[in-house]
């Protein structure tokens, strides 16, 4: 390999080892905030083929549990708290997910 291009690839490992983020900045995110009443919104439509980064906000009084055996997940959220859950690449589907606290309270992950 020519000098050139082992200097060009020793810098790009620098930088992804230095600024890990670089390479996630085009990382799909959504947002469910959760309270006594339920998940909002109650379904979200993602893209297929992609990891995505899931922020579960809890506006509830009392801590609550993200959990989904199809995606095979599960995170505690504090009340008055939020958690990232990054989740895929998934396939095309339909996904549920529920407050494992609370489990009537529920919702889907739709992958197109």
């Amino acid at each position: 390999m020519p000098r050139t291009r082992r200097t060009l690839a020793a810098l790009l490992l620098c930088a992804a080892t230095l600024f890990p983020g670089l390479a996630e900045a085009g990382r799909p995110s959504f947002t469910l905030r959760l309270d006594a009443t339920g998940f909002t919104p109650d379904h979200l439509t993602v893209p297929a083929g992609r990891k995505i980064e899931l922020h579960v906000i809890n506006a509830g009084r009392v801590a609550a549990e993200f959990e989904s055996a199809d995606l095979n997940r599960e995170k505690v959220v504090p009340a008055g708290s939020q958690v990232v859950v990054f989740i895929g690449p998934l396939h095309a589907g339909n996904y549920s997910f529920f407050n494992d606290f609370n489990p009537r309270l529920r919702g889907r992950i739709v992958a197109r």
